[in-house]
C-alpha cells in the first residue's frame, strides 16, 4: 500500500534549498509570472482595441501572445504552491496533465510561427491575392488547427504514459515535462517512434516549412524594388528571431534531461528556469519594439503626452 502511494505521487526533487529561500523564490517568480501577464496581456490589447491591427499579421501575433501566457499558466502556478510548501509534491495525473498542456502549447507555437510565415509569403510574394487568400475564415481555421492539432497528438503519449510501469516517484525537476519519462522502468521502441512521430509533426515540420517560406521570400524579395526588401525585413525579422529563440529552448530542454545526471542541481535548475523565463517574456518585447505599428500605439500608450506633442 505504502509502495502504490508513493508512485502516486511524485516528488518534484529539482528544487535547491527551498527551505532557506522560499520567501525570495516566491517574490521573483510571481514578479516574473505578473510580468508575462501584464506585457503580453498589453500587446493584446492594443491589437484588439486599434482598427488597423485588425489585420491576419497581427491576429497571429496576439494568438502567439495569449498562447504565452497559456504557457506559463501551466507552470507558474504550481511553481509558486511549491516554494510555499513544505513539500514539493504533485499527483502523477496531475503531472501528466502538466505534461500534455506544456509541450502542447509549445508545438502551437510553432503551428502558430507558421501560420505567420504562409501569411507574409501571401502578403509579399502574392499581394493581388492576398485579400482573397487570407480571409477571416482562413485566418479562423489555422488557429484552431494550431491549438486542437498538438492537443490532440500529445494526448497519445500522455496516454501511453499513465499506463507505464514506475519504478521511483523522485522527478529531478521542478516541473513536469520530458523529466517524466524517467519514472518509468522502460521506455519501448515503439513508444520512442510514436513519440518521435509527435515531435516531427507539431515542431520539425513547421520549422522546416518556417525556413523555406522565408528563404522563398528572401529570394523574391532580393529580385523586386527595395520597398518590398523593406516590407519583408520589417515583418518577417521578428518572426525569424521568435523562431530562433523558440528552436534554441526546445534543443535545450532535450538536452538538460540527457545530461541531466553530468551537471551540479543548481546548475539544472537554473538551466530549466531558462525555459519558462525566457521566452514567454521575449516575444511581447520583440513584436512590441520591432513591429512598427504595435510599436507606436505602445508608444502612446506609455507616453500619451509626448505623442500629442
Amino acid at each position: 500500500m505504502a509502495d502504490e502511494l508513493n508512485l502516486t505521487y511524485i516528488t518534484l526533487d529539482g528544487h535547491v534549498e527551498v527551505e532557506k529561500y522560499r520567501y525570495l523564490y516566491f517574490v521573483v517568480m510571481f514578479t516574473v509570472y505578473i510580468l508575462i501577464i501584464c506585457s503580453n496581456s498589453t500587446i493584446v490589447y492594443l491589437i484588439w482595441s486599434h482598427q488597423n491591427l485588425h489585420e491576419p499579421m497581427y491576429i497571429f501575433i496576439a494568438a502567439l501572445l495569449v498562447n504565452s501566457v497559456m504557457f506559463s499558466t501551466a507552470t507558474y502556478p504550481k511553481l509558486l504552491i511549491d516554494f510555499l510548501s513544505e513539500k514539493q509534491i504533485i499527483s502523477y495525473s496531475a503531472c501528466l496533465f502538466q505534461f500534455h498542456i506544456f509541450y502542447s502549447l509549445g508545438g502551437s507555437e510553432f503551428l502558430l510561427l507558421a501560420a505567420m510565415a504562409y501569411d507574409r509569403y501571401v502578403s509579399i510574394c502574392k499581394p493581388l491575392q492576398y485579400a482573397t487568400i487570407m480571409r477571416k475564415t482562413t485566418v479562423s481555421i489555422f488557429l484552431v488547427l494550431a491549438w486542437i492539432l498538438p492537443a490532440f497528438q500529445l494526448a497519445v503519449p500522455t496516454a501511453l504514459s499513465a499506463k507505464e510501469k514506475r519504478c521511483t516517484s523522485i522527478l529531478h525537476g521542478i516541473f513536469c515535462n520530458n523529466t517524466v519519462y524517467k519514472l518509468q522502468c522502460v521506455i519501448s521502441e515503439a513508444r520512442f517512434i510514436r513519440d518521435l512521430i509527435v515531435l516531427l509533426n507539431v515542431a520539425l515540420l513547421p520549422a522546416l516549412f518556417i525556413l523555406f517560406t522565408y528563404t522563398r521570400i528572401l529570394v523574391i524579395s532580393y529580385r523586386s524594388s527595395r520597398e518590398v526588401r523593406r516590407k519583408a525585413a520589417q515583418t518577417c525579422l521578428p518572426h525569424l528571431i521568435v523562431l530562433i529563440n523558440l528552436s534554441c529552448l526546445c534543443v535545450y530542454d532535450v538536452i538538460i534531461i540527457e545530461l541531466e545526471s553530468d551537471f551540479p542541481k543548481i546548475v539544472r535548475l537554473i538551466m530549466t528556469l531558462q525555459i519558462i523565463l525566457y521566452h514567454p517574456l521575449f516575444n511581447p518585447i520583440i513584436y512590441g519594439l520591432k513591429m512598427k505599428e504595435i510599436s507606436k500605439h505602445l508608444k502612446r500608450l506609455v507616453c500619451p503626452a509626448k505623442m500629442n506633442l
